[in-house]
């Protein structure tokens, strides 16, 4: 005699044989599948494995990064051939204190496509300016002390043959007045130039 029995943990049903002693039921467990059955189960599995497969290829992805630039050439391409200058104005007495002007010199040249090219030299009026043009020096021990002086380019623009080194003259002008009442020491600064294009 053959007794079918519903499992409440599945929908699939076992079948139990009872001895023939009449005794508790000995587990005879036969799974019963359909072809239906198991195309049905089987496509939530297959689903899960591609989810997964395609999870891991993500996580062991690897990426990089390209630099990219451009850079245009001016028409006129001028650049230094003086790569620093030095304008000193020396030991100054301030009993006397007489205006004082120095003069440095830097070259440069221009070698693009235009000749003659046409070139314009600025400055950035130094490391202590307080406005346009009002350069000051900074006193090497006393931070808070400066020294007014001007600063000039000459010629700070212009058109020039291409190819042919050019003398560009740096005039700087301490007046008497700024460095009489001066504390004493040495006092310094940095102007940078640029010339474009």
């Amino acid at each position: 005699m053959y007794i079918l029995i519903r499992s409440l943990s599945t929908s699939t049903p076992d079948i139990f044989k009872k001895d023939g002693t009449g005794g508790a039921a000995k587990a005879s467990p036969v799974s019963v599948f359909s072809k239906g059955n198991m195309r049905t189960s089987a496509k939530p599995i297959l689903l899960l494995l591609l989810l997964l497969s395609i999870a891991q290829g993500a996580a062991f992805a690897a990426t990089t990064t390209i630099n990219v630039s451009a850079t245009i050439l001016s028409k006129s391409n001028c650049k230094f051939s003086t790569n620093t200058a030095n304008l000193a104005f020396g030991n100054l007495d301030p009993l006397a204190a007489p205006d004082v002007t120095r003069q440095a010199t830097l070259t440069f040249v221009c070698n693009g496509k235009d000749d003659p090219a046409t070139y314009l030299i600025t400055d950035d009026d130094g490391q202590h300016e307080t406005g346009l043009n009002r350069n000051r020096m900074q006193h090497g021990v006393v931070p808070s002390a400066y020294l007014l002086y001007s600063f000039a380019l000459n010629p700070a623009s212009g058109t020039v043959p291409k190819g042919m080194t050019q003398t560009l003259t740096v005039t700087g002008t301490l007046l008497g007045n700024d460095y009489r009442v001066a504390i004493e020491g040495t006092y310094t600064d940095v102007v940078t130039l640029t010339i474009n294009p």
